[in-house]
């Protein structure tokens, strides 16, 4: 009796075990898994040369400062379709162009007036997701149109430079569409024609952008009760974190920013002790935004280690007319943004899930949506 006893607490720990080694070679594999690339291979050239092409400028003429800021409107060439004719790829392009100018614009009125800095975000967060969701756009959709406005909230601007800081990201946007209009017509000759996604309302859309908007805000104002430096980047990673629709994507990208930050924070400090002239920044930022381009669809984690360094660039040298001293503390502070950034985001997926939050949405979203119908 004893013996059948042991025997079936032997066996039932095996299982136990078994299991248990499964589901972690399993995590193991989706985390170390790299993906093969959709995209084109000179996509990522592409997109490396339209972002740096104004930092150069920057450089060329004294104002790193300003070049980074129009850097920030070059990102709109990484909302550009590989899909549709022509009009889809370059209407997209420039409603994401005019999105992201806006925002920013947006985010530097609000800062005048600290009391409209959560209010405007939460406007710019709500029409940013709504609208990527609603036209069924791909990552990054509106992840840099959001951070334009979260960072013009919070970076040092005087009233008397705002219209010139604005017209920065206009330049930086205007200088992608033109590259835009060019690499689309080069892929249109010599690549097949895919056909562009239909649009249409989906269940849920409205509910899922509230919730999505709630935990962003919800990290902001944690930020900003914090008096963390930089409160956007604990924002923008929640953002990132939550824009997974399972919750294991959620979970594999959250392990994915930790590590990869851990690590780029190393690749950062030894990138800072370089004492980089102008140029050298130039440089730097074309080489980490080519690298992240190249691995961000194949393994997240890896364009992480280059996406920590490129943000501690852009924060210190986009800060002032002149080169800045780097602080340490700068490196530490992105660690404890992100980490907390992930947490309240992996919260945010779990709400989306909870089925005692949907029914109240529910039912808002219903009568949204048949008192708009009248």
């Amino acid at each position: 009796m004893s013996e059948s006893k042991s025997h079936k607490q032997t066996s039932w720990l095996t299982t136990l075990f078994t299991r248990i080694k499964g589901l972690i070679d399993g995590e193991l594999g989706h985390l170390l898994t790299v993906n093969r690339s959709r995209r084109p291979w000179h996509m990522p050239i592409i997109a490396a040369i339209a972002i740096s092409f104004p930092v150069f400028v920057g450089a060329y003429f004294g104002d790193l400062s300003a070049g980074i800021k129009a850097s920030l409107g070059s990102m709109i060439i990484l909302n550009l379709p590989l899909v549709g004719g022509l009009p889809y790829r370059l209407v997209t392009v420039m409603a994401w162009g005019f999105a992201m100018i806006l925002s920013f614009a947006l985010g530097l009125m609000a800062q005048q007036l600290p009391i409209l800095r959560l209010p405007v975000f939460m406007l710019i967060a709500l029409s940013v997701v709504m609208l990527g969701r609603y036209y069924k756009q791909p990552p990054p959709a509106g992840l840099f149109t959001l951070m334009a406005g979260a960072i013009a909230l919070f970076i040092p601007i005087p009233v008397d430079r705002i219209l010139s800081a604005i017209g920065l990201v206009l330049l930086g946007s205007g200088s992608s569409m033109l590259l835009a209009l060019l690499y689309t017509l080069f892929l249109l000759a010599t690549r097949p024609i895919a056909p562009a996604p239909s649009y249409h309302y989906e269940p849920d859309m409205i509910s899922d952008s509230l919730i999505v908007v709630s935990f962003i805000s919800l990290a902001l104002v944690i930020a900003v009760l914090l008096d963390m430096p930089y409160p956007y980047w604990v924002a923008m990673s929640c953002f990132i974190i939550i824009q997974g629709i399972q919750l294991r994507t959620m979970w594999i990208k959250q392990l994915h920013r930790i590590l990869g930050t851990l690590v780029g924070m190393v690749v950062a400090s030894w990138m800072l002790s370089w004492g980089l002239s102008r140029w050298g920044v130039a440089v730097a930022i074309l080489s980490m935004m080519l690298l992240i381009e190249s691995f961000v669809d194949r393994h997240y984690g890896l364009a992480v280690i280059f996406i920590t360094p490129l943000t501690i660039f852009i924060a210190e040298y986009g800060s002032t007319m002149a080169v800045p001293p780097v602080a340490g503390d700068v490196i530490h502070t992105r660690m404890i943004d992100t980490a907390l950034g992930c947490v309240i985001g992996l919260s945010g997926g779990l709400a989306i899930h909870s089925t005692q939050l949907r029914e109240p949405l529910r039912r808002l979203e219903d009568w949204l949506l048949l008192r708009f119908s009248e």
